[in-house]
């Protein structure tokens, strides 16, 4: 896949923003990056979205810019020109794809219908936009047309918001989501860029759903363990389930049958999407301790301890099912 592909994958949230100033596209990116979402898609809805995107690769380099609502050559010329990373287009236009293909940027074209997305996989395209998706059937259309299309993986926009980027992203066909409501085009108007900042922060994590899922309790030994267990589970009315290394007292206490991770045990934290999860904490500087990923028959991630423990205790990453 396409290095900018894997990026926007890892981001998993492609702000979509309609920019009438080019004096609000510096703090607007400084905003999302702080955020967590260093990402931006200017649309040429505007006069001002050649010189938004100009000004934001060179003053906000660590935002990954793209150009979209390209209907045109001419728009495809100005936004590499301005430096864009990718294209987004609403729809599947033969002149803009051959075009794009010509200049060699990334094009994410639009399509909605088996037609549109046959063409996209005759041209060599692996993901499409899906737009408008929520007018357009919305994820149950994604789920419903994505099995004879295996290769292929969707970027939904139109009607995405904070109530459902999560359930869009927890479908492994769907490589981002696109959307407007944590940057309108009025908030920039106003230069509410806290307010844009605090709305990405929320984005993110409604995208990745992080949570608390157990706590594990390091004991000396097995008999240790089940005689904690035991008494979790009298006092409090908890089920007991007992495994190989450890005891569930309950759904949320582990009681460790040896010392394992951690001075005092670990904490195990749910997301939606392990890899972006990682990706995110990885730009917070946080490191992972490769050795302790556990991945399920298929071969896919679904444990990562953090390197550092918080108060003593190991945590890590678990896949929500």
């Amino acid at each position: 896949m396409h290095d900018i592909l894997e990026a926007l994958g890892n981001i998993g949230i492609v702000p979509v923003i309609k920019i009438d100033d080019e004096e609000k596209a510096v703090p607007l990116a400084q905003a999302l990056m702080s955020g967590g979402i260093p990402c931006a898609e200017i649309t040429f809805r505007t006069t001002q979205a050649e010189a938004a995107i100009r000004r934001i690769r060179a003053e906000v380099p660590g935002v990954l810019v793209g150009a979209g609502t390209v209907l045109s050559i001419a728009q495809v010329d100005q936004a590499i020109h301005a430096g864009a990373q990718f294209i987004v287009s609403p729809g599947f236009n033969p002149k803009v794809v051959s075009h794009c293909i010509e200049r060699g940027i990334l094009l994410i074209p639009g399509c909605t219908t088996p037609s549109d997305m046959e063409r996209a996989l005759e041209w060599g395209f692996e993901v499409v936009k899906f737009f408008p998706a929520e007018q357009s059937g919305g994820l149950d259309y994604i789920k419903a047309i994505a099995a004879p299309f295996p290769t292929l993986k969707f970027m939904p926009t139109g009607g995405i918001h904070e109530g459902n980027i999560a359930r869009y992203l927890a479908y492994e066909k769907v490589l981002a989501c696109g959307g407007s409501w944590m940057a309108g085009a009025d908030s920039i108007k106003r230069g509410d860029f806290p307010v844009i900042m605090t709305l990405c922060k929320e984005a993110v994590q409604n995208a990745l759903g992080f949570s608390v899922v157990h706590w594990g309790i390091n004991t000396e030994n097995a008999e240790e363990a089940v005689q904690a267990a035991q008494l979790f589970c009298t006092l409090f009315g908890f089920s007991y389930k007992e495994g190989p290394g450890s005891i569930f007292a309950g759904d949320a206490l582990e009681l460790m049958k040896f010392l394992g991770f951690g001075k005092h045990g670990h904490i195990a934290i749910g997301t939606y999407s392990l890899p972006r999860a990682i990706h995110y904490l990885e730009r917070q500087g946080i490191r992972f301790n490769q050795d302790s990923i556990k991945r399920d028959p298929q071969g896919a991630m679904t444990l990562i301890y953090l390197k550092e423990e918080i108060a003593g205790f190991a945590v890590h990453l678990v896949q929500k099912k």
